[in-house]
């Protein structure tokens, strides 16, 4: 309830300030260490892909941002994403069939109905989360873990057997060519109004409306809020209806900008750059804590990161690209709850316990010198190690006064 209000009052918290420090610092690093120094040679490039990818993870971030804030958690986005562009081509391909296999223009009609087809499916996977939840009884995570695994299955079925009844052959892959489709994602303004549209809807509904009051309430403590009167079970339908509809409309924008409808491959992993971009901006997993424009600023500064990890290592950065989401997940978890424990006396590497976790730690980075820099990392492996032991041994004696 508290934090419904501040959201309201102030444009940015003191997590959010930090936020937009760090994407300074990380694009000021890449501009030194990349090579090629792209951000100084073609900023308005560079720019615009940020501002495209950001765009894209933003809007299914907002879905997990609700989901997290209600107490809950779906881990389905990144095979919703799938999901929903896989159903969004094959209605296409149901409803025009020569066009989409001569490379001909399908018209607004057909783009239309098919991304209204689409929109109204994923609003279904979102009642199915929230009935499995609330009326069957499951945890969040097993319900969404279930179609985090069936949707995209189920993605795939569809694709195979449309495609041979359609085109007498069975496929993993729609394309698509139309270019007004495409359109509606290679041009970076479309995406970023979506994006911006939603944020400001979805910020409205969490700090302006009686609605949002009741979904901080029902993360905060479920059970006082439905002993206030507040009807927890539509709540989380909303919710899971949120994160599940940003989900769908940023599985057709992925299908625009790729022009291909790819259920084994599309949105794989994404879940989980959805819950970094909510926690990093200050989402609590716990639930009842969270704003949009921390959101906002932590999808920005994933992808800040991603794309400067990208322009340092070049060959090979995707692969590095999972380790990085998930170590600023377990950082931003860390901190926080280290924050928290502090105020209460709590050291951060007690006992032999914290001993053991900081040599990991030490080893780790160690190694991750040496793969990404190669012959020069061995050079700084070492000390960057020693230093970071040393920092880490620090942290370890720290206790709040």
């Amino acid at each position: 309830m508290p934090r419904a209000k501040l959201a309201g009052r102030l444009p940015l918290s003191g997590n959010e300030l930090g936020l937009v420090a760090a994407i300074v610092v990380v694009v000021a690093v890449t501009a030194v260490l990349d090579s090629n120094h792209n951000y100084v040679s073609a900023p308005w490039d560079s720019f615009v892909n940020i501002a495209r990818q950001t765009a894209y993870l933003g809007i299914f971030s907002l879905g997990a941002a609700v989901v997290i804030i209600s107490g809950g958690i779906d881990l389905s986005s990144g095979s919703m994403i799938a999901f929903a562009g896989t159903i969004c081509a094959t209605v296409m391909v149901l409803l025009a069939p020569d066009a989409m296999q001569n490379a001909e223009p399908l018209g607004w009609g057909v783009i239309s109905t098919a991304i209204g087809v689409t929109l109204l499916v994923g609003f279904l996977v979102g009642t199915l989360h929230a009935w499995l939840i609330t009326v069957v009884g499951l945890p969040p995570f097993i319900a969404t873990l279930a179609t985090l695994v069936g949707l995209r299955s189920l993605g795939r079925a569809i694709c195979e057997h449309v495609t041979e009844v359609a085109f007498g052959g069975k496929s993993t892959q729609i394309q698509i060519y139309d270019p007004g489709f495409r359109y509606l994602a290679t041009s970076v303004w479309i995406p970023c109004v979506i994006f911006v549209v939603l944020a400001a809807c979805v910020w409205l509904m969490l700090s302006r409306t009686v609605v949002g009051r009741h979904i901080y309430a029902l993360g905060g403590n479920e059970q006082a809020a439905r002993l206030s009167g507040i009807r927890t079970d539509r709540v989380k339908w909303l919710a899971y209806c949120i994160g599940t509809l940003t989900s769908t409309i940023a599985g057709i924008l992925y299908i625009c900008d790729q022009s291909v409808a790819d259920p084994q491959t599309l949105g794989r992993g994404y879940e989980l750059n959805a819950i970094a971009a909510a926690v990093v901006g200050g989402c609590s997993l716990q639930g009842g804590v969270g704003s949009v424009p921390g959101t906002v600023l932590g999808a920005l500064f994933l992808r800040t990161v991603i794309d400067g990890v990208a322009k340092i290592i070049k060959t090979g950065a995707d692969v590095y690209e999972g380790l990085i989401v998930g170590m600023v997940v377990v950082i931003a978890v860390a901190f926080s709850q280290f924050r928290q424990g502090m105020g209460q006396g709590k050291q951060a590497f007690p006992g032999m316990l914290g001993v053991v976790a900081m040599l990991t730690l030490t080893v780790l980075a160690a190694v991750l010198a040496l793969l990404v820099a190669g012959r020069t990392g061995a050079y700084v492996a070492a000390p960057a190690a020693l230093i970071l032991l040393g920092g880490l041994k620090l942290i370890q004696g720290r206790k709040s006064r």
